[in-house]
């Protein structure tokens, strides 16, 4: 027993190093089990059997890594807000990174959404869709919520700071913090321990994050065999054409995005891509894009981003700047109209995209957001809203690449605002091994204690 102890304490060192230093290449291999073991589930279960005795458990793995990842957003986005701010000692400097944030957004925005509408148009991928039952599909979409502009624009301001942390809302967190951020710059040396504090806070946060990804690769094999056991590959078939196009339209606004970020960062394009290879990863196999947030902020540190740009962009590109839910948006409701045999003027479609660059922001903390922007932008327009269950039964998939390309909009956002200000640094290794815990040491936890000789007497 005594000799297995070393040999058990070398392969969980060895173990540690590979998910630590080889997780991408690890991720890569729960996608694929759980693609596998998903289709083989399909085909030899009956459905009832796999939604109660199999789903449950696989929808267990992979929300624990879901909600770990919640547990780090609210403090890690706060405590980096905070000290960005502090330390970049300079509130003029803030105000023109948003102006110029925010200009990016809009552009982006207009491209995502305006690129969605010419590809459904070029591709007519909703001439002869499949239109389901109106009474199932109407049950399947439920009731269109209402959101209002006033309604929108009052809940980015938090009533309750602790309540906005609890909630994860990131927006509210962002208003908060950016007055916290400023006031700890005026008041100077009296607020310096608070902003010590919070920059401890955000190191210990992003050595959680260590923590919860080596628990990645678990849960993405999890979600994507719960995706595949409840549905089947077979799906894919149906909505080939949809699918195809789709994703081929995604990979035509990443070349948008990445030739307009290589005009920045010229060579580093390439380098932005192999660091943030990672959170791609995470939010297309989890379809969150809040799953790769903690992720995110630590590759761009290693990157170049300084945390004064990073803890900026980020909370408000997550909520403003979601390039592939935008392109999905404009995709979907035009391919709905195709379905119905609705033929929609340019003017009409053009006033849907000022809709949708409108009822867009702010969308990340709704869950299956574009689905809901989608549903109140059909009602607006006196579109069939029972259209949406035409798309419900692929949504996951298609929602995995929207979630993919959100991270690469705000990866480019981000470095792109930090070249414009002459803040891009260094980059570090993309993979850097973490601070590690004492264990096996001398005193064997028993250090600072006064310990009675009767122990080992």
């Amino acid at each position: 027993m005594p000799e297995s102890l070393p040999a058990r304490r070398s392969f969980l060192s060895w173990l540690n190093h590979v998910l630590t230093t080889r997780l991408t290449l690890c991720i890569l291999v729960g996608m694929a089990l759980g693609v596998v073991v998903g289709q083989v589930l399909h085909s030899n279960m009956a459905p009832d059997a796999i939604k109660s005795d199999i789903a449950p458990w696989f929808k267990l793995l992979s929300d624990i890594f879901l909600h770990l990842i919640k547990l780090l957003v609210a403090p890690l986005v706060l405590s980096t807000i905070v000290v960005g701010i502090a330390h970049m000692g300079d509130s003029s400097a803030l105000g023109r990174i948003g102006f110029r944030a925010i200009a990016w957004f809009i552009t982006a925005s207009l491209i995502s959404i305006g690129l969605g509408l010419v590809m459904v148009n070029l591709f007519q991928p909703g001439v002869g869709a499949q239109i389901p039952d109106i009474a199932a599909a109407k049950a399947a979409v439920g009731e269109v919520p209402k959101h209002t502009a006033t309604g929108f624009l009052l809940s980015i301001f938090p009533k309750n700071a602790f309540e906005a942390m609890a909630t994860n809302n990131i927006l509210q967190i962002l208003v908060f913090s950016l007055f916290a951020g400023v006031a700890l710059s005026a008041i100077g040396e009296k607020g310096a321990p608070l902003v010590r504090g919070a920059d401890a806070l955000a190191e210990m946060m992003l050595q959680i994050t260590n923590y919860v990804m080596r628990y990645a690769p678990i849960a993405v094999f999890a979600a994507l065999a719960n995706v595949v056991a409840a549905s089947g590959l077979d799906i894919l078939k149906t909505y080939l054409e949809l699918l195809v196009e789709f994703y081929l339209s995604l990979v035509l606004l990443w070349a948008i995005l990445l030739t307009i970020g290589a005009i920045f960062l010229r060579g580093r394009i390439w380098m932005l891509i192999r660091y943030i290879r990672e959170p791609i990863l995470i939010a297309f196999s989890t379809a969150s894009s809040e799953a790769a947030l903690p992720k995110m902020f630590e590759q761009l540190d290693r990157f170049g981003v300084p945390r004064r740009i990073s803890g900026f962009m980020l909370p408000l590109g997550y909520s403003f700047n979601l390039d592939g839910s935008m392109m999905y948006m404009s995709f979907a409701t035009i391919f709905i109209a195709q379905a119905y045999g609705i033929d929609l003027s340019i003017g009409t479609q053009i006033m849907i995209l000022l809709t949708l660059m409108i009822s867009s922001k702010g969308i990340a903390a709704v869950p299956r957001a574009s689905l809901v922007v989608i549903t109140g932008t059909l009602a607006m327009f006196g579109l069939p809203v029972e259209g949406v269950a035409i798309i419900l039964g692929i949504d996951q998939f298609l929602d995995m690449g929207r979630t993919a390309t959100n991270v690469v909009g705000n990866a480019v956002a981000t470095s792109v605002i930090t070249k414009w200000e002459g803040m891009l640094e260094v980059p570090e290794p993309d993979v850097v091994e973490p601070p590690h815990a004492p264990a096996h040491t001398a005193a064997d936890g028993r250090a600072g204690l006064d310990l009675d000789p009767s122990n080992f007497s």
